[in-house]
């Protein structure tokens, strides 16, 4: 049984996710073998403080053990879960960590800058830490299915993603909510962005992604009227249209993360998620530069 520590219970993640690897208070369908969550350390939050309070109680009442601060956990687990909703401390956060070769995942948003990213990605790679970061959205069942059948659908040419991006000053743009639209494209596209122009106002985001090979995809960030999760795949066979149900995402990342506590291989290239941070870092660019097509490199 691998043993998680979780650090900062300003999300209700990590109740969910405590749920599902420790078998209590959700359905035996989302339980996921393999893992328990241990100890915990409820943090500082910036963004949400008023969330701490309550998520620590349920968490304690778990059976989890709480500790005063994230280097307490080091000696008590196998591996680490980074659940900051403030994608501004993660580097902090996850320095120690690495620096004391605990294999890692850090929720969305990853970092709010690329250079935050690349540090966080040379650390693991120096301490040769297993390192994973994602969005739920990315196992939504609707987007395996697509990947799945190649055969009718072909590869995927250009996609359209959308999702609720409610904002956030300490997770800027497309950092805060808006960052499970861009998970859901970059899920469907691959790596190769190397551009982007957004066009912003009060109610939504609409941002273009120009991929090498003439591929283009966009993400809808959606602040009024109705709002879900889905997308349109354009592929070279069938246009696949679809809204992702939210019900078995969390099932799905988990999984995916307990592989990589498991074995050590990462499900998605450190490397993607770099340039998810450049794409919606480049996108903030094209907004101060009223749309202009901004590079991206990672």
């Amino acid at each position: 049984m691998i043993r998680v520590g979780l650090v900062d219970f300003d999300t209700s993640h990590v109740v969910a996710f405590t749920q599902r690897w420790n078998h209590v208070d959700c359905a035996e369908e989302h339980w996921i073998e393999g893992v328990k969550v241990v100890a915990g350390c409820p943090g500082v939050s910036y963004l949400s403080p008023e969330r701490v309070p309550g998520f620590t109680d349920t968490l304690r009442g778990y059976g989890v053990e709480i500790v005063a601060r994230p280097e307490d956990l080091i000696d008590k687990i196998d591996a680490v879960c980074i659940e900051s909703v403030d994608g501004s401390v993660h580097l902090e956060r996850a320095r120690p960590f690495l620096e004391a070769g605990v294999p890692m995942f850090v929720d969305k948003p990853f970092t709010c800058s690329l250079a935050h990213a690349k540090e966080i990605a040379s650390l693991a790679e120096k301490h040769s830490v297993p390192l994973f970061s994602s969005s739920s959205l990315r196992f939504g069942r609707e987007i395996i299915a697509l990947h799945a059948d190649t055969e009718a659908n072909g590869a995927v040419i250009g996609a359209d993603a959308y999702a609720p991006a409610s904002l956030h000053p300490r997770n800027p743009g497309l950092f805060h909510y808006g960052v499970h639209g861009v998970e859901t494209l970059f899920a469907l596209m691959g790596q190769g962005c190397v551009a982007v122009s957004s066009a912003t106002t009060g109610d939504v985001d609409v941002v273009t992604g120009y991929w090498d090979g003439g591929r283009v995809g966009t993400v809808r960030g959606i602040r009024s009227g109705a709002a879900g999760y889905g997308f349109t795949a354009f592929c070279e066979k069938k246009v696949v249209q679809s809204t992702i149900d939210a019900g078995y995402i969390y099932s799905g990342l988990l999984g995916a993360i307990t592989t990589m506590f498991e074995t050590g291989e990462p499900p998605i290239d450190i490397r993607e998620t770099l340039e998810i941070t450049a794409f919606i870092e480049g996108a903030l660019e094209s907004v101060a530069r009223d749309g202009a097509k901004v590079e991206i490199t990672v």
